[in-house]
């Protein structure tokens, strides 16, 4: 199989750093997204496990069948987005319907062809800062952690900057190593707490409503094609 002559270390660590930074980035983002709407802990590892199988499956046999790099993931801004939310009165169905309202808008986007014409009036910087106006703070309050933990953030960014100059293919997993280690060095990683288990699907009923659409959908809808297909793209 094709597959299995392209395997290459290179790709393998491609592959895991794409996996990495789109979790770890953006997870956070995630869980506090879910919790914005009253999520329970079930619903929150449901939530991750529908990501996990929809994003790995939809990446995978794309790419497979196309011979194309294709790479599906959540929307980073979008979680901002919605993370944000609190205090609008939304409960969680009424987020699941705002997230099928968007999916639908971004679809129907895709197969007319408007993102095409759109995006080309666009100009990237303006694309660029759109998606960093949302990102900034999350950006910059991971440098607040050096107020409590300036060790641990300074040895990741020692170690990424040294990597990044001499072996740039494996800085993130190279830093992610270094920082497990230094963690679980100093006591930061509490193993005893971690419970493995299977994960069960949670169905949550839609609630569709047109405060929905306009408050959820909608900005859900631009930032994620403005803040983050389009730079992507």
């Amino acid at each position: 199989m094709r597959f299995f002559k392209d395997l290459s270390l290179s790709a393998v660590s491609a592959g895991f750093v794409a996996v990495l930074v789109g979790f770890t980035s953006s997870v956070a983002l995630v869980f506090q997204a879910a919790q914005a709407f009253g999520a329970s802990t079930e619903v929150i590892a449901s939530w991750m496990w529908a990501l996990g199988l929809g994003m790995g499956l939809t990446t995978a046999l794309p790419s497979l069948w196309l011979r194309k790099p294709v790479m599906v993931a959540w929307s980073t801004p979008g979680a901002a987005v919605l993370a944000g939310a609190t205090g609008m009165g939304f409960g969680l169905g009424d987020a699941t319907a705002a997230f099928i309202v968007s999916a639908l808008l971004i679809v129907l986007v895709g197969a007319t062809g408007w993102f095409e014409k759109v995006m080309n009036r666009i100009p990237t910087a303006i694309a660029s800062a759109l998606l960093a106006g949302v990102l900034a703070r999350f950006g910059l309050q991971a440098f607040g952690a050096a107020q409590t933990a300036l060790p641990l953030v300074g040895v990741m960014l020692l170690t990424y900057l040294t990597a990044k100059r001499w072996l740039p293919r494996y800085a993130v997993p190279l830093t992610l190593l270094v920082a497990t280690a230094l963690a679980a060095a100093q006591g930061r990683i509490r193993w005893g707490a971690v419970q493995l288990d299977w994960t069960a699907p949670v169905w949550t009923t839609p609630v569709f409503s047109w405060q929905a659409v306009v408050s959820l959908a909608l900005p859900l809808f631009v930032v994620t094609m403005a803040s983050q297909n389009l730079p992507g793209v």
